[in-house]
């Protein structure tokens, strides 16, 4: 600490109780337009300025936005970040338990989709509105780790009487940005949170490295689809004489021939028929591939329909055939049961219809959508959501379920509904 500022949340050394008292002093001149003891950090005293030109509370703040939970859990199913929170679980968890904190994941403008931790820590936690569903931005609870975080776009600790609001003055917050790998888009922040008097100089160091990690592995997965895809694409254009790109869900470019690649084309959020316009190409023809699509710059013609076959007969099998080519995938029982379920529905069904299909229960959505998750990563364009159901541009075969013993290792109460009376005998 200079004699005029401070530079830390806590300094090394520093007695956390006298410190804590140090910032209520701080605080108190600050927002009573009185000369403070010391500044605060540059980061804490940007963002007091913001808090009073946007007219926020010290005193009580403003209502904090709250989605429904059937908000969150869309919100959960969009978010990237939930393939990579059991790995910040594993990586953070344990060290936020030893320390009496709880673990956030939020989005990125601030909202909590993800809270885990000791169940007393829990409590605190929702003493303070730190509870799934919050938005935690600074216009709402003042300068907090997360809303502050995500607004610098850097890590941040916030410690004791640095939260603008006085009634979070006895929680110590970190929390680091993460961000995608692929562009540098803001994904979301990790955050630990306890009382004021467990923190540690070290907190913010940890889970920044956390955060890193988790940009990593998305970084390797999105590298692995990329690979994967190319696998799939590379006898097809082996092929073709006309300009072809072959792209991820996500428009991120796998491969291309006879033309000069683009990192990344626009495919629209919903593509209603075999042809779109991509604003990088113009009016092109589409096809599902596994994992992604063909991409035809100067198409637009209607192309025959991508076939895919469930063959349930043996050990389970997803065909598809195009004008492109054909490819053949064996499946987990799961995954079998999930396109089993949607092949007999082709209106779609939703995370909780689905849940009641593979487990007689409503309460699976989380398993079911992580589950769904893999299979588009593995099929791409042929599985849509919202309801998730089968694309309309595939036509969709079921074999094998004549048999009353297909897939016989599966309890899932919608293979069991489906078999024949005498498979229960």
């Amino acid at each position: 600490m200079r004699a005029d500022r401070l530079d830390t949340a806590l300094p090394a050394g520093a007695d956390p109780v006298r410190h804590a008292r140090l910032l209520r002093r701080v605080h108190e001149a600050a927002v009573s337009g009185e000369r403070p003891p010391v500044r605060p950090r540059p980061v804490i005293e940007e963002s007091w300025r913001r808090m009073r030109r946007h007219g926020v509370d010290p005193e009580r703040g403003r209502p904090a936005p709250k989605l429904r939970y059937e908000q969150l859990l869309a919100h959960r199913e969009a978010s990237p970040l939930a393939e990579v929170v059991p790995l910040i679980g594993g990586a953070l968890l344990g060290a936020a338990e030893d320390a009496g904190h709880v673990m956030l994941v939020a989005d990125a403008k601030g909202c909590i989709l993800w809270r885990d931790g000791s169940d007393a820590m829990r409590r605190l936690a929702e003493g303070a509105g730190l509870v799934e569903g919050a938005v935690w931005d600074e216009a709402a609870t003042g300068t907090n780790a997360i809303g502050t975080a995500l607004v610098v776009g850097r890590p941040v600790q916030v410690y004791s009487a640095e939260h603008y609001v006085r009634g979070l003055h006895w929680l110590t917050c970190a929390c680091a940005p993460v961000r995608d790998p692929r562009d540098g888009r803001m994904l979301g922040a990790i955050d630990v949170t306890g009382p004021a008097a467990t923190a540690h100089a070290s907190t913010l160091a940890l889970v920044n490295a956390v955060a890193r990690l988790a940009e990593s592995h998305l970084r390797e997965r999105h590298h692995d689809n990329l690979e994967r895809l190319r696998a799939v694409a590379a006898p097809l254009l082996a092929g073709l004489r006309e300009k072809a790109l072959v792209v991820d869900e996500n428009g991120w470019t796998a491969a291309a021939v006879h033309t000069e690649p683009v990192r990344r084309i626009g495919l629209p959020r919903r593509i209603p028929g075999s042809s779109a316009w991509i604003p990088e190409l113009g009016e092109c023809a589409l096809e599902p591939l596994p994992g992604g699509w063909l991409v035809r710059p100067g198409g637009g013609e209607a192309a025959p329909a991508t076939r895919v076959v469930l063959d349930l007969s043996g050990r389970p099998e997803l065909s598809l055939s195009g004008p492109s080519g054909q490819w053949s995938h064996r499946l987990s029982v799961r995954h079998a049961e999930v396109l089993f379920v949607l092949a007999r529905n082709p209106q779609g069904r939703s995370a909780a219809g689905l849940s009641e299909d593979l487990f007689g229960s409503p309460a699976h959505v989380v398993t079911v959508r992580a589950e769904m998750s893999r299979l588009r990563r593995r099929l791409g364009g042929i599985l849509e959501s919202r309801p998730y159901r089968f694309s309309e541009r595939v036509q969709v075969e079921l074999r094998g379920t004549a048999d009353a013993f297909f897939l016989p290792e599966s309890q899932a109460p919608a293979v069991r509904a489906a078999r024949s009376p005498a498979a229960g005998q």
